[in-house]
């Protein structure tokens, strides 16, 4: 049985969450709009293959990762390429960083791509472990490690604490 088409009214209601997950993750308001973009229109090209037993929210979210996460591998290897020929040495990603004034939304863009996200699917956007599962195409466990070493990390940039615990060996 075809899905019926995806509704004006859901697109709206899940573009907030959208334009948030991905300014998260491109931290660049045109290119999170863009980002955007491209998910709903990949999202209405594949209709079709919606599933209606999962959430209609985690399978956008993984359309607009998958997308995010393609481009970043486009960009870095278009910039290894002009790096090549320019003989110039590529630009560090830490220079994005610095431009972010308030500590904690620098630290956050500190963490990993995955780190990011899985903090953005389960704490703001308050998805289950499971949705966010779906979302990124991981095991539950995968995800419930992960969010834990991420959440380890963020704290210990915030607080300066080690994330691992050294111990004396006897």
């Amino acid at each position: 049985m075809a899905m019926p088409p995806l509704s004006d009214r859901q697109i709206r209601e899940m573009l907030p969450h959208l334009q948030r997950f991905a300014l998260w993750l491109t931290r660049n308001p045109h290119s999170a709009e863009d980002l955007v973009q491209s998910c709903l229109a990949k999202a209405l090209g594949r209709w079709g293959g919606y599933r209606g037993e999962e959430s209609l929210r985690a399978w956008l979210f993984a359309i607009l990762y998958r997308q995010f996460i393609d481009g970043e591998r486009r960009r870095k290897r278009y910039q290894r390429i002009l790096g090549f020929f320019s003989g110039e040495e590529p630009v560090s990603e830490s220079a994005e960083t610095l431009a972010i004034a308030d500590d904690t939304l620098r630290q956050f863009a500190r963490l990993p791509a995955d780190a990011r996200a899985l903090l953005l699917m389960v704490s703001v956007e308050g998805m289950s472990y499971q949705e966010a599962a779906t979302a990124l195409d991981i095991p539950i466990g995968t995800v419930m490690s992960r969010l834990s070493r991420a959440r380890k990390q963020l704290h210990h940039h915030l607080e300066g604490q080690p994330s691992v615990a050294l111990r004396r060996l006897k």
